[in-house]
Formats: C-alpha cells, structure tokens, sequence
C-alpha cells in the first residue's frame, strides 16, 4: 500500500483545499420590465413581475 513519505504541510494543505472548498459568486440578472438586478429565476422585488406577469404587490414606504 502507497504511503507517502513526508508529511504534508498546513500551508500546503490549506492551498490545496483553497481551490474545491470556495464560495462562488452568485449569479445576477437583470429584470426586463425594470431593469433592477435581481437572481434569475425569482420574482423581481422592485417591481414584482415574473416571466412578464404581475405576481406581487409591490408597496413603497417612505
């Protein structure tokens, strides 16, 4: 059985792990009605239209 022969540093290690362990950024498109960003496939929160159709009440406060 394989066994290697010198130990792994923690440095080593960490730089290995950097690369599968990472976060990715998350996506953003834009909405066609109003052109707010917004995560694709969800309904826009600025405007409240899904695929074109009104799903929400969007209410303003000031």
């Amino acid at each position: 059985m394989a066994v290697p022969k010198k130990r792994k540093s923690k440095s080593r290690t960490a730089m290995r792990r950097s690369q599968h362990d990472k976060l990715a950024a998350p996506s953003v498109s834009f909405c066609p009605s109003c052109g707010e960003p917004k995560l694709p496939h969800r309904v826009c929160l600025a405007c409240g239209q899904f695929k074109g159709e009104s799903v929400l009440t969007v209410v303003e406060y000031d």
